[in-house]
């Protein structure tokens, strides 16, 4: 069943806080926020990139840092400060034609469960609540900020065939 919601992923939707990050929100003495974000996990984002998956970001929260993380990451489709993530996730379907079963969508807490509820791969992170787990096919080892999203994007385009591929392309820059 994994492998067959795997196979049709075209699209890739993450939450920001406790799936690109650790969940922690940092503020310096000056009230600037600030987020740790996984390199790796934006290696992977770029992988996706390279083998044509396309890739968004719904969050609940609305950062300049986020901002700033997806222009780095080539995520063009931002919304934030998302009360309603499923009416974002319906806009995003709209535009771009896509089908449920073409989304992947990783969210860790209870206000991911609309999306996650529609989504063809929905996946989470070990220290989301159980209401969330028991809707997702696949849980992380890591946890989110820790490379949580780099695992999921590994498993994917290992099992789509993608993965060998994308290597080698790194491989042929030197």
């Amino acid at each position: 069943m994994l492998e067959e919601k795997a196979k049709k992923v075209k699209w890739f939707v993450f939450d920001v806080d406790g799936i690109l990050t650790d969940g922690k929100i940092i503020y310096d003495s000056e009230g600037r926020e600030i987020k740790n974000f996984c390199v790796k996990d934006g290696i992977g984002i770029h992988m996706l990139h390279l083998s044509g998956i396309k890739t968004a970001i719904i969050t609940g929260r609305n950062s300049e840092v986020v901002n700033k993380r997806a222009i780095e990451l080539g995520i063009s489709e931002v919304f934030q400060n998302s009360s309603n993530k499923l009416q974002h996730y319906k806009y995003l379907k709209e535009k771009y034609s896509l089908q449920d079963e073409e989304i992947l969508y990783m969210g860790d807490d209870i206000v991911d469960i609309p999306v996650l509820k529609r989504v063809g791969f929905p996946a989470t992170v070990p220290s989301a609540p159980e209401e969330v787990k028991k809707l997702c096919i696949y849980i992380t080892q890591q946890e989110g900020g820790n490379g949580a999203v780099r695992e999921v994007i590994d498993l994917v385009l290992k099992i789509q065939g993608k993965y060998e591929n994308i290597i080698k392309k790194y491989c042929d820059l030197e």
